[in-house]
C-alpha cells in the first residue's frame, strides 16, 4: 500500500502532524510521498520523497487540512484517489477524523477496515472545450463587476429553464449543497442523491428561486448581457474572467472523488433523554 501526504501550509500544527504521519507510515514499511508544497513550508522529508500533486500515483491521500486542502487536492490530482481527510481547519465538512483519531484511523486503514464514499463532480466546458478544474461543490457564474448584476439564460438539456438577472447563478453537486448553493437559498441535498441544484444569486425577480435536475442534465449559461464580462469560480479555488460570448455548459463529470470513510451513517444518531420530574 502506498499513501500520499498533504498538509494545510498555513497551519504549523497541520505540517507537524503531516511530518508525524510521514514518519509513521515509513516506520511501519509503507511507501510514502509528500506533496512539493507541503515539504515547502517544512523542510523535513526525505527528498526522494516528495513530488507535485499532479504527480501522485498512491493508494491513498492523507489530507491534513480543512475543506480548502481538500479541494485543492481534488483540484490537482490527475488520478481518482481515495482521500482520508484529517480535520485541521475551520468548518471540516469534507473531512472524516479529528486530529486525535489520526493515527486509529490510519491502523484502520491499514488494516482495511473501511469503506469508499463516492461522490459526483461538475464538469465545465467553455466554448466546447474542457479548460477548467472539475467541481466537486460547485460552479458558480458571477458578475464581474460587484455592485452590478449580470442578464443570464439557463437551458436544461436544451429547454429554456429560466431567464435571470441577478449577482451570479450557482450549479451545486449534493456534496456542495451545504456550502455557496445554501448560502443563496438552495437546499440541501442528501449526498446519497444523484442530484444537481441551481441556485440563482440574489435574484431580482421573486419567481428566479433554486431547481433541482438530474445530475445527467446538461446545463447550458448564455449571458445575455453581451457588453459585460463574468467570473467562473470552480470551488472557491479556481477563477478566471470570460469574455461576454462565452458558452458556458456544466455536465456530469466522468471522474468522481473518492473519501476513506469508516461509518455509513449520513445523519448522526441520538439519544432522546426524558428528565425526571423528582
Amino acid at each position: 500500500m502506498k499513501f500520499g501526504v498533504v498538509a494545510r501550509r498555513d497551519k504549523v500544527e497541520a505540517l507537524k502532524l503531516a511530518y508525524r504521519v510521514y514518519d509513521f507510515l515509513k516506520v511501519s514499511g509503507f511507501d510514502v510521498v509528500v506533496d512539493a508544497d507541503t515539504h515547502k513550508y517544512l523542510n523535513e522529508f526525505n527528498e526522494g520523497d516528495v513530488l507535485p500533486l499532479e504527480e501522485f500515483d498512491v493508494d491513498v491521500i492523507v489530507v491534513i487540512g480543512g475543506d480548502g486542502t481538500i479541494l485543492r487536492v481534488e483540484h490537482k490530482t490527475k488520478k481518482e484517489i481515495p482521500i482520508l481527510g484529517v480535520n485541521m481547519g475551520t468548518l471540516g465538512f469534507l473531512t472524516e477524523v479529528e486530529p486525535h483519531e489520526t493515527f486509529f484511523a490510519l491502523s484502520r486503514v491499514i488494516e482495511g477496515d473501511y469503506y469508499i464514499d463516492e461522490r459526483i463532480k461538475l464538469r465545465t466546458l467553455l466554448d466546447g472545450e474542457n479548460k477548467v478544474p472539475d467541481a466537486l461543490n460547485e460552479v458558480a457564474v458571477l458578475t464581474g463587476i460587484p455592485g452590478k448584476i449580470i442578464h443570464l439564460k439557463y437551458y436544461i438539456d436544451g429547454g429554456l429553464a429560466d431567464e435571470v438577472r441577478a449577482d451570479g447563478l450557482i450549479i451545486s453537486t449534493p456534496t456542495g449543497s451545504t456550502g455557496y448553493s445554501m448560502s443563496a437559498g438552495g437546499p440541501f441535498v442528501d449526498p446519497r442523491l444523484d442530484v444537481v441544484v441551481i441556485a440563482p444569486l440574489a435574484p431580482i425577480a421573486l419567481s428566479s428561486r433554486p431547481m433541482v435536475v438530474p445530475s445527467s442534465s446538461r446545463i447550458d449559461v448564455r449571458n445575455v448581457a453581451m457588453t459585460r464580462e463574468v467570473i467562473l469560480a470552480i470551488d472557491g479555488q479556481f477563477y478566471t474572467y470570460l469574455s461576454p460570448e462565452t458558452e458556458i455548459t456544466v455536465v456530469r463529470s466522468p471522474r468522481k472523488t473518492k473519501f476513506v470513510r469508516f461509518s455509513r451513517e449520513i445523519y448522526p444518531k441520538y439519544t432522546m433523554k426524558i428528565k425526571s420530574r423528582f
